[in-house]
C-alpha cells in the first residue's frame, strides 16, 4: 500500500467511496450522493494551507482517504481542523484507516498552523472510536440523538487531539 497526496485523477474513486457511505452507511449524515462537480469543490479546498488530503493506493487505485478540513468557518477556529477518514467497502478491516490516520497526524504535527484536530464519529462506530483513542485522541462528549438516517436515531461522539 502506498500513501500519498491525493490528485485529481483519484476523484472518481474518492467520489464512489463517499457516495457509498451516503447511500448505505452511517459515516456521513448525507443521504444524497454528491456529484463530481460538488466533490471537486471539496477537492480544491484541500492540499491548500492546513487542509491536507491523502489517499491509500492499492492495486493501482485509491482505496481510502483521509482529510483535514476546516472545523468551523469563524476565524478563531483557523488552527483547528476536522479529520475525516473513508475506506472503500472492499478494503476495510485491513488497517488502512489506521495507517492513513497516522500519516495525516504526522503531517499535522509538522505544521505550525494546526493546533487541534477534531473528529466527529457516529455513535456506535466502536472501531473508529478505538482507533482514535489508540492515536491519542480524547473523548470530549456525546451529542445525543442529533441525526436520523435510515430510520435510526444517531448520536455523535466528539474526539480531539491537541498537537
Amino acid at each position: 500500500m502506498n500513501i500519498r497526496t491525493a490528485v485529481e485523477k483519484d476523484m472518481p474513486q474518492l467520489l464512489d467511496i463517499y457516495n457509498y457511505e451516503a447511500e448505505h452507511g452511517f459515516a456521513t449524515f448525507d443521504f444524497t450522493p454528491k456529484t463530481m462537480e460538488e466533490r471537486m469543490v471539496w477537492f480544491r479546498e484541500h492540499n491548500v494551507g492546513n487542509h491536507p488530503l491523502i489517499v491509500a493506493e492499492e492495486d493501482g487505485k485509491a482505496v481510502g482517504y483521509a482529510s483535514l478540513s476546516a472545523y468551523r468557518p469563524k476565524e478563531a477556529y483557523k488552527e483547528t481542523v476536522e479529520l475525516s477518514i473513508y475506506i472503500d467497502k472492499e478494503y476495510r478491516r485491513r488497517g488502512i484507516a489506521g495507517k492513513l490516520a497516522a500519516v495525516i497526524l504526522e503531517i499535522a504535527r509538522e505544521r505550525e498552523d494546526i493546533h487541534t484536530v477534531v473528529s466527529v464519529i457516529t455513535g456506535g462506530n466502536e472501531a473508529s472510536m478505538k482507533l482514535h483513542e489508540q492515536l491519542g485522541f480524547v473523548h470530549c462528549g456525546t451529542i445525543r440523538e442529533v441525526g436520523i438516517k435510515f430510520g435510526k436515531i444517531l448520536d455523535i461522539e466528539n474526539y480531539q487531539i491537541i498537537l
